[in-house]
């Protein structure tokens, strides 16, 4: 047994910032993601959440300060089956898409198999094991087309699972999606994270929804303003929302 790879985090931001051109986004970010978090990254629109999200899967790069994937430098990472990736409103524009759940969650795999090998008998059982898992079994060889937006958020969380990732960054997965389907939703992922030990971050706009599923909250708005437990945000919600938002704390801490 070897604890100190225990104590290695899954993600960590040291002194991040980045700019667009002129306009300051980030500014001396201070993150820490530790092994079997479940964290909400919430802030207001253009706070920089989506950025930091982008800079941890590599698709930017800070104009200062350091990136950590599973204790290895960024620009040194080459292990992305490792991580799993469910994109912004991916709900949307599915529906004229002519494959089936079965391919969809197929194509999850080419990271880890390449491109132009063809699946084994293995891989077939891990991709049907996935869409068990989301409760879509009886859906394998539908059209996605066909699906209700509920349906299509488990087809690609499926999608990320098939390659067995050890964290799961999921950005705005619920837009567009009915409540009862969100708090199904949510429900999986807190499964997933008990059964397989998954950690798993998810950027959103709801705080009130997502704030009772999640184990940790963090704040971003240029800088992480609070980062915490879900229970610890609960009971300052207002006062941590109200000197991020100022007025427009109403719209963002409702609940359904």
């Amino acid at each position: 047994m070897e604890p100190h790879k225990q104590e290695v985090p899954v993600i960590k931001l040291t002194g991040v910032s980045f700019q667009y051109e002129d306009k300051q986004v980030l500014d001396e970010v201070e993150f820490t993601l530790e092994r079997g978090d479940f964290v909400g990254i919430v802030g207001p629109n253009g706070s920089g959440k989506s950025t930091l999200m982008k800079l941890i899967l590599g698709l930017l790069t800070p104009n200062k300060g350091t990136v950590e994937l599973f204790g290895q430098p960024l620009s040194k990472f080459r292990e992305w089956n490792r991580i799993g990736y469910v994109a912004q409103q991916v709900a949307h524009g599915a529906g004229g898409f002519p494959a089936t759940v079965r391919e969809v969650v197929s194509s999850g795999l080419v990271g880890k198999v390449g491109l132009f090998r063809r699946l084994t008998k293995q891989h077939h059982e891990s991709v049907r094991a996935a869409v068990e898992r989301v409760g879509l079994l009886e859906k394998l060889d539908h059209r996605i087309g066909n699906l209700s937006g509920g349906q299509l958020q488990r087809v690609f969380i499926a999608r990320a699972l098939v390659a067995e990732p050890e964290l799961l960054i999921l950005d705005e997965p619920t837009v567009g999606v009915d409540q009862e389907s969100i708090d199904q939703f949510y429900s999986l992922l807190r499964s997933l994270k008990e059964e397989n030990g998954l950690t798993m971050m998810i950027v959103s706009h709801d705080v009130g929804v997502m704030s009772q599923w999640v184990t940790k909250v963090a704040c971003v708005q240029k800088k992480i303003h609070f980062h915490g437990t879900a229970h610890d945000f609960e009971h300052n919600q207002e006062k941590i929302l109200q000197s991020m938002y100022g007025d427009s704390v109403r719209l963002l801490s409702h609940h359904h």
